[in-house]
């Protein structure tokens, strides 16, 4: 993933240095798995454990020269490890396939960065629940079809985000399970050169499981709930972000995206205040989407294996860890710096003088007696009229024979009252946060 949306901490997971580390972990563990179970000698071990060492740039480097000869990274990897450890390398991978390696080295790298976006997660799922308690009683148009329906708080909009954000962090954990296993079983994995103990001694040594049956790949299963999980956070994150936007327009402006000192909005016109940010996640959403595709392409491999998901894989590895980390933190400053606008909420929740209120004559009108199809066309005739003659709703209501055989003209004011909406909100942030303040 290019710097601009990378954060160094995820970035790093992805390094050809961190790859290499974790190759020599993998193979190391192995070796003493075999060490063991007598299938090796103690003295190549404590050989391999003093003279491996740590990987630089450098070393990088160096194997990516070998690579160019071999056309084969793992082979480059020990054909290094040779040069450095000496003649008790030959013990190492030994009754192993590069998979051992790549696909249990794989498993810890998106274990490792699940546990980075779970940082992220909690950092979004504070931020939104700060932001809900404030609000909590900020009305605030609620809209269908982008029309004006009723009303509803601030608060609970972020409630909502909050409780899917909770649903996302929960798959993120169930694909982090998943996805941390391992195999050292060999070619087509049938353990025919090494017993399934080592296995069990790597993955245990790693904080791994083993893989209860493997061909000469980790299912590739495994992945696709990965980075479906993955994507479906980023299209939660892409659901706020329009909301954002929705609310940003000029014609609406209840909320506003954080905007710095010294910050341009155009090039053009010094005026503009553009949503930015939330514009930035919506793309970077549809990213996430495409590399769940890909990863579920993964599944099919020939018989026991072929090497089409390696190409795949090493790109959306990173791209996908990379980019839902930058967006958690993105959409986290954005919400925690978020500008709100409890006046002009109001403003709009009086534009259209109150027929917002109509469900609320319609049921009185039912409870007292009318059909509901008649009081349906008893209150929807007086909000017509606001839209097509500009009549105020409380007045026509008022001045309508029919209505006023059925309620009192305190009754038709009291479906007006603001604090109508707001009743329910401890009984939802209970459900929502385990507590109503």
């Amino acid at each position: 993933m290019i710097p601009r949306y990378s954060r160094p901490e995820m970035a790093s997971l992805w390094s050809d240095v961190a790859r290499y580390r974790r190759w020599r972990d993998v193979e190391l563990a192995a070796l003493e798995g075999m060490v063991a179970q007598g299938l090796a000698p103690k003295d190549a071990l404590a050989d391999c454990l003093a003279r491996a060492g740590d990987f630089t740039e450098a070393d990088a480097a160096r194997i990516e020269e070998i690579e160019r000869t071999t056309k084969h990274d793992v082979i480059a990897f020990l054909t290094f490890v040779e040069e450095r450890v000496g003649p008790s390398a030959r013990w190492l991978h030994l009754g192993m396939t590069s998979s051992d390696v790549l696909d249990t080295s794989l498993g810890l790298t998106l274990r490792d960065s699940v546990d980075l976006l779970l940082k992220g997660m909690d950092r979004v799922m504070a931020a939104v629940e700060k932001r809900a308690f404030e609000h909590k009683h900020t009305l605030q148009m609620g809209r269908s079809h982008g029309i004006h329906a009723e009303p509803i708080t601030f608060g609970h909009k972020l409630a909502i985000w909050y409780d899917e954000l909770r649903r996302g962090r929960t798959r993120l954990l169930h694909a982090r399970d998943t996805i941390a296993v391992g195999k050292i079983s060999g070619a087509v994995g049938t353990f025919a050169h090494l017993p399934p103990s080592v296995e069990e001694h790597v993955c245990q040594k790693l904080g791994l499981k083993p893989a209860p049956a493997s061909s000469q790949v980790v299912q590739r299963d495994r992945h696709a709930e990965f980075f479906t999980a993955i994507a479906l956070v980023g299209a939660s994150l892409e659901k706020f972000a329009v909301e954002i936007r929705h609310l940003q327009r000029t014609e609406v402006r209840e909320a506003e995206e954080p905007f710095t000192p010294g910050q341009k909005g155009s090039s053009a016109m010094p005026h503009k205040r553009n949503p930015i940010l939330s514009e930035n996640l919506t793309g970077l959403a549809r990213l996430l989407r495409g590399y769940a595709v890909s990863a579920m392409e993964d599944v099919a491999l020939w018989h026991e294996r072929d090497i089409s998901h390696s190409s795949v894989e090493r790109v959306i590895g990173p791209d996908a860890t990379v980019l839902l980390d930058f967006m958690l933190h993105r959409f986290a400053g954005l919400v925690e710096n978020m500008r709100v606008y409890p006046e002009q909420m109001k403003k709009n929740l009086d534009l259209l003088g109150g027929v917002v209120n109509s469900q609320r004559l319609l049921l009185e009108l039912a409870r007292k007696g009318m059909d509901r199809q008649a009081a349906y066309v008893v209150v929807q005739r007086n909000a017509m009229r606001m839209f097509e003659e500009g009549v105020d709703f409380r007045q026509a209501l008022l001045n309508d024979a029919d209505l006023l055989k059925m309620m009192t003209p305190e009754e038709v004011s009291d479906c007006f009252s603001p604090g109508y909406h707001t009743r329910q909100m401890d009984a939802v942030f209970q459900r929502v946060f385990g507590r109503a303040s």
